[in-house]
Parts: structure tokens; sequence; C-alpha cells
């Protein structure tokens, strides 16, 4: 059984504190100082809720990469609305709040990454408007811009995120992903800007991870998207 939402918040302050990530550091988040003693406590919730790992507890390279872009390009983003998806601790939607989105949906599938989303947006003085949700293969999304930081973690999520996300491009909407170099990120998505972002070596094997913003090759061109978007 999920948690409630009080014992989320409590479990997330109680495991987390809360730092600057070094590529975004505008930005506050709840994390994880030590990646195995919260991987080990969360395993019991996981024997007992069927929660999902920690990641919400740690700032990716993907996704510290995809919020720095927005927060240099905020264009992308400016009066439009946006959809975090699979947010994490929501770094990439509170810089794209910062960056002047007329409103961000942060959704993830772990309870957890829903409530640790909401505190920090929270301690950001971000607006955000969290949802636990399974999005993929929803082509009916009303968000005009799709942003996802490290989604090619694995070959299932992969396989079920690539066809999403360029169905979505292909309709006008406009979609940004931060991945590290992850073995399953499509090969012709088109790169946009490249980071070196500090990272915990426990979590990744190294200090450093170079970081890709990418788009799908079947973006509509700009002046096509507003036709299209809500078809």
């Amino acid at each position: 059984m999920a948690p409630t939402r009080a014992e989320a918040i409590a479990f997330v302050e109680a495991h987390t504190t809360l730092a600057r990530p070094p590529l975004v550091p505008e930005v506050e988040l709840y994390t994880a100082t030590e990646v195995t003693p919260l991987w080990q406590v969360t395993q019991g919730w996981l024997d007992d809720t069927g929660l999902e790992p920690p990641y919400w507890a740690f700032a990716w390279a993907g996704g510290q990469a995809l919020a720095r872009f927005i927060l240099d390009h905020p264009e992308t983003v400016r009066g439009k609305s946006v959809l975090d998806f699979a947010c994490g601790g929501g770094v990439v939607g509170i810089a794209a709040h910062h960056a002047g989105a007329a409103r961000v949906v942060a959704v993830d599938t772990d309870p957890l990454a829903v409530v640790a989303a909401s505190l920090n947006a929270r301690a950001n003085g971000a607006t955000l408007a969290t949802e636990r949700r399974d999005l993929l293969g929803d082509a009916a999304i009303e968000q005009e811009v799709v942003l996802a930081g490290d989604v090619f973690f694995d070959a299932r999520m992969a396989r079920r995120v690539e066809p999403w996300l360029r169905a979505l491009a292909t309709r006008g909407v406009t979609v940004r992903v931060g991945d590290p170099g992850r073995a399953y990120v499509p090969g012709d998505f088109v790169p946009l800007a490249r980071f070196e972002v500090p990272v915990p070596p426990d979590l990744e094997g190294s200090a450093w991870r170079s970081a890709v913003v990418l788009r799908p090759p079947e973006e509509a061109p700009a002046g096509a998207r507003s036709a299209t978007i809500g078809r």
C-alpha cells in the first residue's frame, strides 16, 4: 500500500537535506547526502508498499543539464504550459517556473517523487501542479512544452518513452530531453547543448558526466507548432 501524503512528507524530510545542485545553484532541492543508506532504508518501503527506488532524491546529470538549459534559454518555456515528465524531485519544473512558464505540471509514477517535487517547489517559491500518473501513450496532453530529464536509463522505459516523445513532437509539442549518455537514448535525437555536470561518484561511478540536451528530429518548425497544438 502506498504511503499517505503525511508519511511521504515525513520520509522525504527525514532522509534528505536542502542542497543546491552544482550546475543549477539557483535551485534548492531535498537531496540525499549519501546514496547507500537511503537506498537501504527505501528497500524496506519497497518490500511493504511496492515503491520505486529513490531516484527522486538525487539531482541526476540529465535533469541538471535540462534545467540549466531552460534557465539559459527561457524563451523555450516563457508564457507556455509545461509538463515536467518523470519529474523526480522537480528540478526541471522549478527551472521552468523561474524561466517564466505560464503553468508547470510535474508528473511522476512514484508517490515519493511527487511529494518531493512539491516540497522542493515550496522551498524555491515555485508553483508546480504535481500529479502521480503514468502518461506514456497519452497523446492528448494539453501542454505546449514537454521536458524529460534522464528518461532513457533502461530498455523497458526507453521502449515506452521514445515513441511517445516522437509522437508529441510530430503534433507540434516542443520536446526537450536531458541525457547523460545513457545506453538507450535514440541516436537520431538532435543535440542542442552539452554540459559537464559534477555528480556523486558513488551514484554514477565518476565525478563528472557529460550531459546533452536533445530534441526529437520529428519536431515541427516553429511556425507550424501553433497550428498543430491541441489537435
